[in-house]
């Protein structure tokens, strides 16, 4: 069943093996979808997983086709063609984690397909969205683990009965993010550190290094261009003026910034921005 993992997974729900392994995909069995799915919950996994053993995609990408939706019967509201899943992704993560850590897989495997799972409702639309997401986008998820999030979206919508694993939008997304591959996304690729803030600032360390970097990396995220020394250092002068609850409440915005290419808030977008 190696090169059939879709029916070894069915051929434990038929054998009634399935609840004693992962009884919470076993919960999604006959649970109906909103109009723009063509299968139920549990089909929809299945199809998204054929797909992946299809292309041949690796175990973290299987895995998470397998399980991206596993949240949604625990919070869909409504019935019929209206169905919604609002945050599935997020509570699906929280599951996913739990569910591989009881299977014992390795810490670093549970890691990548839970992050995987969290984002794989992102959004992202040309014209609609820009660099600056795109970068966000790739901080969240890791450099490393786009070209598998991107296999995720394209067995999701295989999984959801469209017709192209890869339309236009995700072709235009591959070639934004090739493109901001240099710019920084992490405070490690800051022309600062948190040295330079401690002695520009005559500080020692503690939480108000931390902030400012923060601070710091939301601006360069939106402007790559910002990204050195001599504008990085100004604005930690700046920012060293600030009160502790000033830098605190600017350190937590940045950080929380919601793109809008990282999420989908609900099922009713797939109508805009997936169903062709």
């Amino acid at each position: 069943m190696a090169d059939k993992p879709a029916e070894g997974i069915e051929l434990l729900r038929e054998l009634n093996l399935l609840k004693y392994i992962a009884p919470e995909l076993l919960e999604n069995y006959g649970v109906s979808q909103s109009k723009h799915h063509k299968y139920d919950c549990y089909q929809h996994a299945i199809k998204s997983l054929e797909y992946t053993a299809k292309k041949k995609f690796n175990m973290h990408v299987r895995l998470a086709a397998l399980l991206h939706d596993i949240a949604k019967p625990k919070v869909k509201v409504g019935e019929g063609e209206n169905a919604t899943f609002y945050n599935h992704e997020i509570v699906g993560a929280k599951m996913t984690f739990q569910i591989l850590n009881n299977l014992k897989f390795s810490k670093k495997d549970v890691e990548k397909i839970t992050k995987l799972v969290r984002f794989h409702l992102f959004y992202y639309n040309v014209d609609e969205v820009g660099e600056a997401s795109v970068r966000r986008l790739v901080k969240n998820v890791g450099p490393e683990n786009m070209e598998e999030l991107l296999q995720v979206r394209q067995a999701d919508r295989i999984g959801s009965g469209v017709p192209k694993a890869e339309p236009y939008k995700l072709r235009h997304l591959k070639y934004l993010i090739e493109k901001i591959s240099g710019d920084p996304i992490s405070a490690k690729m800051l022309k600062v550190n948190g040295e330079d803030i401690m002695k520009i600032l005559e500080i020692k360390p503690g939480p108000k290094v931390g902030q400012i970097l923060d601070i710091l990396l939301g601006y360069v995220l939106d402007d790559p261009k910002k990204n050195t020394k001599e504008f990085l250092e100004k604005e930690v002068a700046k920012l060293g003026k600030m009160s502790d609850k000033e830098l605190k409440e600017m350190a937590e915005k940045s950080k929380q910034e919601k793109s809008e290419i990282e999420v989908k808030q609900d099922e009713m977008t797939k109508q805009k921005y997936w169903v062709t």
